[in-house]
């Protein structure tokens, strides 16, 4: 499904340069939820941009059903970037335009007719639990129906992969339920790849399938829930694959 081979990105800052992420190689399996968790810094979000090229790595590829993503000329690019979903912390709403509006933008970028749109919107809509919002605008909706309203529209393109950057941070516990809730229904009902970028160690416990751990920019340590089971930690300290497994590396050895 993806596949990144050994990717980099580096920015210039005041002190020099900055090493955001660091000979990355990753594969992700095709209808997996993915999680990508790390601190603060750990360059999980700039991964994610490098993955639909919204950031050019540096070096190494990117490839996307079998396809060499990195190499595509903008307009066949943009084309390739329509089949990937992308929801966001802040949900980047618009705010002046009502919720079908909102979710009908990446159709209208496609070209797709208008009957053909409000069909689609209204569907994905449905599928969200929100066809009764249509005609609102975003500030009358609660933090999590925002956060449907985004998820919606990522799904307008009938996206293969959904990239996720700590779509629930910003949201209370139950509403971080409802939308993993979600999430889980997209990926089960619809057979979509996720990924989901997160520093919340429940969010990967409670969704995911498989798991890496970013550290500096580096991918340092990659396991599934056919390790074992998810398990909540006995502590706080300890490695990631300690806490979310119960179990350290060396058990698997």
């Amino acid at each position: 499904m993806l596949s990144l081979s050994r990717i980099s990105k580096s920015f210039e800052v005041k002190d020099g340069v900055y090493q955001a992420v660091d000979s990355v190689t990753l594969e992700v399996e095709k209808g997996s939820i993915h999680g990508i968790i790390g601190a603060s810094g750990a360059g999980k979000s700039t991964l994610l941009r490098l993955i639909n090229l919204l950031e050019r790595p540096d070096e190494g590829s990117v490839i996307l059903n079998g396809r060499e993503m990195t190499v595509l000329p903008e307009k066949l690019l943009r084309q390739e970037r329509q089949k990937i979903g992308m929801i966001f912390q802040q949900f980047n709403l618009v705010a002046n335009v009502s919720v079908s509006r909102n979710v009908s933008i990446p159709l209208e970028l496609a070209g797709v007719p208008k009957r053909e749109r409000t069909e689609r919107v209204e569907e994905c809509l449905r599928f969200v639990g929100l066809a009764d919002k249509a005609g609102q605008y975003p500030a009358q909706l609660s933090g999590g129906q925002r956060q449907r309203v985004a998820i919606a529209r990522a799904l307008a393109n009938h996206p293969g992969l959904l990239l996720c950057d700590e779509p629930t941070s910003s949201l209370d516990p139950a509403t971080t339920t409802e939308i993993l809730g979600v999430l889980k229904h997209i990926n089960e009902k619809l057979g979509v790849t996720i990924v989901i970028v997160t520093h919340e160690m429940d969010v990967v416990k409670r969704l995911c399938s498989h798991v890496s751990v970013m550290e500096d920019g580096r991918i340092v340590d990659t396991f599934s829930r056919a390790d074992g089971e998810f398990l909540p930690a006995a502590s706080s300290s300890g490695s990631y694959r300690e806490q979310i497994l119960g179990k350290a590396r060396e058990d698997y050895a």
